[in-house]
Formats: C-alpha cells, sequence, structure tokens
C-alpha cells in the first residue's frame, strides 16, 4: 500500500516524532517507492540517509523513489506556481534536494 502524497502538509509531528499521516484517499496498491518521496520532500541530506538506511532500500528502489520525487515536485511547480505559492516552493527546495543529491 501507498499514500502517494506525502508532503510536509499531510503529516503530524509532535515532539520531533510522526504521530499522525492525513489525506489518506489516495492509500492504495502501488509502487512502495512513492512514499520514499516523503524523504526529498522533507528531510535534508544527513536525515535522508538516515532514512533510507533505517528502510533498508536498495539502489533500484532507492532511485525509483527519486524519480517519483521529481515528477512531483515538477508538477508542484507548474501546477501550483499562482494558486498556491507554498505548495511550488515545496516543489522547487524537491527539486534543489534532488540535483543537490549525490547519490543518484
Amino acid at each position: 500500500m501507498s499514500h502517494k502524497d506525502l508532503i510536509p502538509a499531510n503529516v503530524l509531528i509532535a515532539d520531533d516524532r510522526l504521530v499522525g499521516v492525513l489525506d489518506g484517499g489516495g492509500f492504495s496498491p502501488a509502487d512502495p517507492a512513492l512514499d520514499l518521496v516523503a524523504g526529498w520532500h522533507m528531510l535534508d541530506t544527513q536525515n535522508r540517509d538516515m532514512f533510507r538506511q533505517y528502510l533498508g532500500c536498495d539502489d533500484i528502489e532507492w532511485l525509483r523513489g527519486a524519480a517519483w520525487a521529481f515528477q512531483q515536485a515538477m508538477g508542484l511547480v507548474w501546477y501550483y506556481q499562482r494558486s498556491n505559492p507554498d505548495l511550488c516552493d515545496l516543489g522547487r527546495s524537491t527539486l534543489n534536494r534532488l540535483s543537490e543529491d549525490v547519490s543518484l
């Protein structure tokens, strides 16, 4: 199962821990690498590396997650450019993280 939309607005954090996930309407069977997108939306390089190690992702799954993150970030930038600048900025920051990730 995959959430398919793990962006900062859809996660609840308390005391620096994940305590909940919102907007599960798209939760369905899918490529599990879709949920790795959250790593690029929300985590810096060091924390993203810990995230990957904790999950035990192999190189292929990790690259699929990066590809999904790229696809979603591109959509955030162009689709929300005028209607929701915060989501547009999220897309831009995700693209920056992807372009700076030396493991890709």
